[in-house]
């Protein structure tokens, strides 16, 4: 398999960013009281970290 290219990690990396504001965001919302939401945002970061993660294996 050939080594990631500068703008594969750079995407990957934003990706990983995304993932972590996610979660974040959901715990915050989960402390506020809301439920659909943050459930809904931790599944999205769950779906990006598999893509990071198919990419990078």
């Amino acid at each position: 398999m050939p080594a990631p290219t500068a703008t594969v990690s750079t995407l990957l990396g934003i990706a990983m960013l995304g993932v972590f504001a996610l979660l974040i965001g959901a715990i915050v919302l989960w402390r506020r009281g809301e439920r659909q939401k943050p459930v809904l945002m931790a599944l999205a970061a769950l779906v990006t970290l598999a893509n990071v993660l198919i990419w990078t294996v």
